[in-house]
């Protein structure tokens, strides 16, 4: 009989010990539980059912906050324009992204955006925006509307000034294109296809980007924000959201965004409104010359040895050129202090020069170094393909 009760035991033994075995080789996550106290047990459920999500405190990753600064003072902006006419050859690479235009021969209603930079409602913009248009009707983030009021336009940089009347109107902080680097963080803010106002990000692409044939002043930021049509005069932001350009055009064969988009900087488009708040012109000058690259080959076919400038194609009769001597198959070589070897050199420092007052430039003329006193004129009103 005790045998018996002993040969119990030992087969019970050895079958919990076997159960063991494979509890704790196949679940032994209940072997942890079982030994956990009620309350450790209790509040080990209560973690896992708590979500995941960090505290308010915690600071989010991305860019947010620049979106929440700056989205307020970026405005949609209603255009009625006359009937279109035929567009531009170089739109169809280097398009502005406008929106909406109505078929060729009818009314256009087309959509911008802009920026809200003065807390009195002055706005910059696009000028291609506005360009013709009859009516102009700003739409803020917060859904109030206005009339705007066209202050000026400069199309030579694309920009054009407006102005509303509301009250307590957002305004975005200014940023500086000066120190924006290539690989930077931007955002570009706008109402691309009214869907809406929308945030796009990318970085700085390039800087200084010119001779692209949109405007006649260039000196663009390229970014792979996406800019899409309605994002015309939008906000190009810094990760503070401060304003560091103005959403201007794209590269583009289909007319969307192709991740090459380019906006002016800040700081020339400042300096035009500010030019056209205070005087309702952009003051620049002009010597009335026609130019053309000096390249290499051109340079031996005309002879002109190893003379660096900027070869003179023309002269406009009776412009401070002309009066000063100049002509055409002359090298400039200086504009005042600064030597000018490329056509953009030239026509960036003779603009910046002060209309009415004197300067005095530098020639090659068959391989003779002279020198010319010019009067700066101001700088006509624009047409495509303007002289210097």
């Amino acid at each position: 009989m005790l045998k018996r009760l002993w040969l119990i035991f030992a087969q019970a033994v050895t079958v919990a010990l076997a159960a063991l075995f494979v509890v704790s080789t196949l679940k032994p996550q209940w072997l942890h539980e079982a030994r956990l106290p009620h309350a450790t047990v209790a509040q080990t459920a209560r973690q896992i059912a708590l979500p995941s999500s960090p505290a308010a405190s915690v600071v989010r990753a991305g860019f947010s906050q620049a979106a929440r600064v700056a989205a307020p003072a970026v405005v949609s902006i209603t255009a009625s324009k006359a009937p279109s006419r035929a567009g531009r050859a170089h739109e169809q690479l280097f398009g502005f992204p406008f929106g909406l235009r109505q078929p060729r021969g009818s009314p256009q209603l087309g959509l911008g955006s802009g920026v809200i930079i003065s807390a009195d409602g002055v706005l910059l913009t696009n000028n291609h925006v506005v360009e013709g248009a009859s009516d102009i009707e700003v739409m803020l983030s917060d859904g109030r509307q206005a009339q705007a009021k066209l202050i000026g336009t400069d199309p030579e940089t694309d920009v054009a000034v407006l102005k509303i009347s509301l009250p307590d109107l957002p305004v975005i902080a200014m940023g500086d294109a000066a120190s924006l680097a290539v690989g930077d963080v931007v955002l570009a803010i706008g109402n691309p296809f009214n869907v809406g106002q929308t945030v796009t990000s990318g970085i700085v692409s390039a800087l200084g980007r010119n001779q692209l044939g949109i405007n006649t002043f260039e000196n663009f930021i390229q970014t792979d924000a996406a800019i899409n049509p309605g994002n015309s005069g939008g906000a190009l932001v810094d990760a503070d959201g401060r304003l560091v350009g103005i959403n201007t055009a794209i590269f583009s064969r289909s007319g969307g965004s192709l991740g090459i988009g380019f906006a002016i900087p800040v700081d020339v488009a400042r300096q035009v409104a500010t030019s056209l708040l205070q005087d309702g012109v952009v003051a620049r000058g002009w010597i009335g010359v026609q130019t053309r690259e000096l390249t290499p080959e051109l340079a031996e076919a005309l002879k002109l040895g190893d003379a660096k400038g900027v070869l003179i194609g023309g002269v406009v009769n009776d412009a401070p050129a002309a009066k000063a001597g100049i002509k055409p198959g002359d090298v400039l070589t200086r504009i005042g202090e600064h030597a000018v070897t490329t056509p953009a050199e030239l026509l960036a420092s003779v603009a910046a020069l002060k209309p009415s007052s004197q300067v005095e430039v530098g020639v090659q003329r068959a391989g003779k170094a002279m020198h010319f006193q010019l009067a700066v004129a101001q700088r006509p009103k624009p047409q495509r393909d303007q002289d210097d």
